[in-house]
């Protein structure tokens, strides 16, 4: 297993450097562990949530006008916000980088990036326009057939992950949960 190291180097109470190690509350982790003031600083994955927006037998991709991966194609999607569920953070993300009107549909992929400590959560929605006001995260929103996806020019695994299972799904006539480890 690899083991991601924590980048806190000060605590937030006090602001004493912190040490690295297993603390003595019978936790089984190192953590960042403040020797002044006894606080345990614990670290969790960061949640992205998007959509794989769709309509008909088509689905709706953003070109990224930022890094990482500037120029290459995704589902809208993001990270998710404090005070607000994975749904809404998904539809925001939507509206914010595709400008697309949606009808918010069930979770459809969770996919764990260990190397990176993220939780990508993607929902079907149902389109309800084919016509999009991209945001300044984007450069282009387009809606694709399978066969016109750039399967090459997709910028996260995640999403082709998540996009191969849609299309499978779709031919099968019944669309399921999908829990991926990408490694």
């Amino acid at each position: 297993l690899s083991v991601l190291r924590s980048p806190i180097k000060h605590c937030r109470n006090c602001g004493a450097a912190v040490v690295h190690r297993v603390p003595d509350d019978g936790d089984t982790r190192e953590r960042a562990v403040c020797p002044q003031c006894a606080t345990i600083h614990y670290e969790n994955p960061l949640n992205v949530v998007g959509t794989v927006p769709h309509l008909g037998d088509r689905v709706l991709l953003c070109k990224r006008n930022i890094e990482p991966r500037k120029g290459k194609w995704t589902l809208p999607a993001g990270f998710m916000e404090l005070d607000e569920t994975t749904a809404q953070g998904a539809a925001r993300e939507t509206d914010e980088e595709a400008g697309a009107q949606i009808e918010m549909g069930p979770l459809f992929s969770l996919l764990n990036v260990r190397r990176v400590g993220q939780v990508h959560l993607f929902y079907r929605a149902r389109l309800l326009s084919d016509q999009f006001n991209p945001g300044y995260e984007t450069i282009e929103a387009r809606l694709f057939t399978e066969d016109e996806i750039p399967w090459d020019e997709l910028a996260f695994r995640t999403v082709r992950e998540t996009l191969l299972r849609f299309f499978a799904d779709r031919k099968a006539g019944a669309f399921g949960l999908h829990c991926v480890d990408i490694e």
